[in-house]
């Protein structure tokens, strides 16, 4: 593994063709904005891209893709975009392409660095380094790609209100304005309009609410029968993480969410001095200091559980 800059990532790219990129499983605002503002930026160039996801892109994203035909091409050079681990591909991906990635880009300081090459930076949104690699490629940045590039930042910092918006945040921001991005419909479409079965999945998800540690630490749990109920799938849960974190005393949030094998995906949210990213990864999962993940297996989730709540507990004592 060799550590790259934005203009060797540039570099590389243009030396390339047949480019596959690929984006996390259960995909959000800031892998999907780097997947297609790369995208349109690299067919612009000329070159034969495209993105790859093992699960279904939410339709609220479609304006990312619109106008984009598809290509079918063997890839010869992989990129990954905001994956901090080969396991994040989710199958078919990860069977597929485990061990062939030619370039990571990611804003985890918890990657495994599995790629040959890698871009790595903590900051708001890997978007910040995609924004980076185009700036060094001299592509012109359309409002399609400020587009794209905005709703990473933007899902990323929780529309700018997370402790991880920087000064260079806001700024690139202003640049994606600048350059056509249409940030008021952005932000109504993530953060405000919401389908009647999310609706109906919130209050699914509110209704089991668990509260542990003097109501420092707030749990709740996603399952099969809540989405069967509901009518939602994990493709509406963007907005689930964040709830528990928003009741008043609770310093740790914590989301567990079913999947169809019947493994949980532990989503934590926290505030300072809380380290998300410390809980998540004596579990082996990572993340970030304020949002991070791990799972949780079929088998012993029970007791899986409770150790994540025991290390929580030790987290709370010790601050």
């Amino acid at each position: 593994m060799r550590e790259y800059n934005a203009a060797q990532c540039a570099a590389a790219l243009q030396a390339q063709n047949n480019i596959l990129i690929l984006t996390h499983r259960n995909p959000d605002g800031d892998t999907l904005g780097c997947a297609f503002a790369l995208l349109r930026a690299l067919l612009s160039g000329g070159k034969t891209a495209r993105v790859a996801c093992s699960d279904e892109i939410p339709q609220k994203y479609a304006y990312m893709w619109a106008g984009i035909s598809v290509s079918d091409f063997t890839p010869d050079y992989i990129v990954a975009v905001d994956i901090a681990d080969e396991k994040l591909f989710g199958e078919p991906l990860y069977t597929g392409y485990r061990g062939r990635v030619d370039l990571c880009i990611d804003h985890h300081l918890s990657n495994t660095r599995y790629g040959d090459r890698l871009f790595l930076r903590e900051c708001a949104a890997t978007c910040e380094l995609v924004y980076e690699v185009l700036a060094a490629s001299h592509a012109e940045i359309t409002k399609e790609i400020a587009d794209c590039l905005y709703t990473g930042l933007s899902t990323d910092t929780g529309c700018f209100r997370y402790s991880n918006t920087t000064p260079h945040t806001y700024r690139l921001a202003a640049d994606l304005l600048e350059a056509g991005a249409d940030a008021a419909e952005i932000n109504r479409v993530m953060f405000e309009t919401k389908t009647r079965t999310y609706l109906k999945l919130e209050e699914l998800v509110l209704n089991n609410l668990q509260m542990y540690f003097d109501g420092k630490c707030a749990v709740v749990t996603v399952t099969k029968e809540m989405f069967r109920q509901s009518g939602s799938n994990e493709s509406e849960c963007d907005g689930i993480a964040s709830l528990s974190r928003r009741i008043e005393g609770v310093t740790v949030g914590v989301t567990l969410r079913e999947r169809e094998d019947g493994t949980f995906k532990v989503s934590l949210r926290t505030y300072a001095p809380v380290d998300a990213a410390k809980i998540c990864g004596k579990m082996g999962g990572g993340g970030h200091a304020r949002a991070a993940g791990c799972e949780l297996s079929v088998d012993n989730f029970e007791t899986e559980k409770q150790r994540l709540l025991e290390i929580i507990r030790e987290e709370l004592e010790s601050i």
